[in-house]
């Protein structure tokens, strides 16, 4: 059986396969996969705001914005957050993910206590998840484990 990509037999041996797309498409998907992902949590808190009232122009500014702020932070948490140590680098994204679930459901005329425990909720299972992921995947240095 013959697979999709042809693979060779040092990329067998090390446990990986081909790229099947170029460097060029990888840039490109590096913004423009978090730009679509902060244009849906954009419209995602627009909609939580307006409470299923008409969309004003109001709302489509405040969920423009929403996406613009969302894409910033996730374009540079990207970046950074790599070159982070393993546990500042889980705590990076599970800070960024308890925020984003907080804020989401703040708009949603819900109790600040409730929106904070969610926030936290999510962040403390995301930072023990990642965590984990980065503990068991990288060594003390930060280097990928084969």
């Amino acid at each position: 059986m013959a697979h999709a990509a042809p693979r060779n037999r040092g990329m067998i041996e090390q446990g990986r396969t081909t790229d099947v797309f170029d460097a060029r498409a990888h840039r490109t998907a590096r913004i423009v996969l978090p730009v679509l992902v902060a244009l849906v949590y954009g419209f995602w808190a627009a909609a939580n705001r307006r409470y299923g009232g008409p969309i004003t122009g109001w709302n489509l500014l405040f969920g423009f914005l929403t996406a613009l702020v969302f894409a910033v932070v996730l374009i540079t948490l990207l970046t950074v957050a790599p070159k982070l140590h393993r546990g500042f680098h889980a705590l990076a994204w599970a800070a960024f993910a308890g925020i984003a679930v907080g804020f989401l459901f703040s708009l949603s005329n819900g109790s600040i206590y409730r929106s904070v425990a969610l926030g936290v909720g999510v962040m403390i299972g995301t930072l023990l998840l990642l965590f984990y992921r980065y503990y068991t995947k990288e060594d003390a240095e930060g280097h990928r484990l084969t």
